[in-house]
């Protein structure tokens, strides 16, 4: 079973930048990075399925980017012009298999793997 570890959270100003890191214990694909504030649902923000199709929630479309470095068993999640309204819990999910296709990739029953999270404040 891979092991998920989330890194690069912060506190930034609105505008700023950060970059998450999801270090995976072997080599997986079917990755998502989601996000969650207390006292709602977990919401899907970007993902990206064996192939490398990726898909991301309308909020952040054109601000951040998901990628994954094979070598480095790692997915990354590049939050550029970020708002106060971005700040959240952030956690990297895997399935854990292979998958191909974007359609279940924002939703958080689809994957069973998950890290402890990387906390991101946006302050105004």
């Amino acid at each position: 079973q891979v092991q998920l570890v989330e890194s690069g959270g912060g506190s930034v100003q609105a505008g700023g930048s950060l970059r998450l890191s999801c270090a995976a214990s072997r080599s997986t694909s079917c990755m998502a990075w989601f996000r969650q504030v207390p006292g709602s649902e977990r919401e899907g923000v970007a993902g990206m399925d064996t192939y490398g199709e990726t898909i991301y929630a309308d909020s952040v479309t054109g601000r951040f980017t998901i990628s994954q470095d094979n070598a480095k068993n790692t997915l990354y999640l590049q939050m550029n012009s970020l708002k106060p309204e971005d700040s959240a819990m952030y956690y990297c999910a895997s399935k854990g298999l292979s998958c191909s296709g974007t359609g279940s990739l924002l939703w958080s029953g689809f994957f069973p793997l998950w890290g402890q999270g990387t906390q991101v404040t946006v302050s105004s």
